[in-house]
């Protein structure tokens, strides 16, 4: 049996915890750089206000219908998803954080272990809610059912229908028909856009038409194995388990770390420092990985709908470069991205974002040295890799204990005298960092 956790209208609800003014309220949150919404209250949401919405669009209905606006603050929200989650995983056997504000639970045999004191799974489900909101102020609704599919729907139909009390048990077959008959085909995880097209023109509109498709053609029509397996999970069948989760302890095969500028970008500086600040946070989390960086990707991109857009050589270009000896140096990578960079750079060109991705990538101790045993420019030989892990630990530990960018490269500086880089985003209305910086903690008077 699995659950789905769901934290309700999450950027929003995470505002809402230190301003409680803003219960009953409409509220947004926009994306870097105040580009387009990502998060809407209930209340913004009966206004006609969609998710992607540009904001220099609707910004006047915003005005006129007085909503309340925020820049997206992630680091408060990732915090806020870690103190969810440390819930979860301490109440139930097992977790997959799917997301920053979804997570699937293990519920397999509790029902048989749970006493007639404590009840059944929904009463279960119902404390979760209880304990998550006492605990973090977060609402969340819960589904329960057979199949992971089963219970991401039955969680659909949890926050659509208030009178479920946030919480959908799918434990009956009789339940489970009636769910699939109210969730419109389209709305089904793992069916997108041109799928349910598909669907919708074979004449089937509910995951309930879709639930009595044979597996056969499934197979022709749904994607193969995969269309089988959702099938098969529509049908109580369960074909998939918890996997590892989205929260960093699932190793990735890429890391990469990209920006749109807040302002438009001519001088080749600038976006070299943009290139270095986004080099050191994918390192970071290389290292954190335990791996080294074989392949290395920079990518630059003009405005596409500028005057320019159809001159030169298209509005965005990249360039790869093979490192001889994988490593996961910052100073190396960096210096790789600025040759990279160099070889990307068109003169009286405007840039609007910068990227970097790293991949092929190798455990320590297993990398391929050259043909001639060459290894890194800057950590030559093995005492030189055995400094360079030792600078880097020190260098994460300085930033770890205090703060993001307290010891970092001169080339990811910004300007002399301080300010503001000239690539950082906007982020006009974003609030403090309540739960993870001491100068921002509030304080009860």
């Amino acid at each position: 049996m699995f659950g789905l956790v769901d934290c309700n209208n999450f950027y929003v609800s995470c505002e809402r915890v230190f301003q409680p003014r803003l219960e009953g309220r409409p509220v947004v949150i926009l994306s870097n750089n105040d580009g387009c919404i990502i998060s809407r209250s209930a209340e913004a949401k009966a206004l006609g206000l969609k998710m992607g919405d540009p904001y220099f669009q609707v910004k006047e209905q915003l005005r006129r219908e007085q909503v309340q606006v925020f820049s997206s603050n992630y680091t408060l929200y990732g915090d806020m998803s870690r103190r969810v989650m440390h819930y979860l995983g301490a109440s139930v056997p097992g977790v997959e954080i799917y997301s920053i504000d979804e997570a699937f639970l293990d519920l397999g045999g509790l029902e048989q272990r749970l006493t007639p004191y404590l009840g059944n799974l929904t009463d279960l489900a119902q404390r979760l809610r209880v304990g998550v909101k006492a605990r973090t102020g977060i609402p969340v609704c819960v589904g329960v059912a057979p199949t992971k599919t089963l219970a991401k729907l039955a969680n659909r139909l949890a926050k659509k229908d208030a009178g479920l009390g946030g919480v959908l048990y799918l434990d009956s077959g009789a339940r489970r028909a009636w769910a699939l008959g109210q969730v419109p085909v389209g709305d089904v995880w793992g069916v997108g856009r041109q799928y349910a097209q598909k669907l919708t023109a074979a004449g089937i509109d509910s995951a309930a038409d879709l639930s009595r498709v044979s597996e056969a053609w499934a197979r022709k029509f749904l994607g193969g194995v995969v269309g089988a397996r959702l099938v098969r999970e529509l049908q109580g069948y369960p074909c998939a388990g918890l996997a590892p989760s989205e929260d960093g302890t699932l190793h990735r095969q890429s890391i990469s770390c990209s920006r749109t500028f807040g302002r438009p970008l001519r001088e080749q500086a600038s976006v070299l420092g943009a290139v270095s600040a986004f080099v050191a946070r994918a390192a970071e989390k290389l290292r954190r990985q335990g791996d080294l960086a074989h392949v290395l990707t920079v990518f630059v991109s003009k405005n596409r709908f500028g005057p320019a857009a159809d001159a030169g050589s298209g509005h965005s270009r990249s360039a790869v470069l093979t490192l001889p000896v994988p490593t996961s140096d910052t100073r190396e990578l960096t210096a790789r991205a600025a040759q990279l960079l160099a070889r990307l750079w068109e003169p009286g060109a405007v840039y609007v974002k910068a990227g970097v991705v790293m991949a092929g990538l190798e455990a320590p101790g297993g990398q391929q040295l050259g043909l001639f045993g060459e290894a890194a420019p800057l950590a030559a030989g093995a005492a030189g890799e055995g400094r360079s892990a030792q600078m880097m630990a020190a260098l994460d530990g300085l930033n770890a204990r205090f703060g993001r960018g307290t010891v970092q490269l001169a080339a990811a500086l910004g300007p002399k005298g301080g300010g503001p880089v000239p690539w950082q985003g906007q982020a006009a209305w974003r609030t403090p960092a309540y739960t993870t910086r001491l100068e921002d903690l509030m304080i009860v008077k």
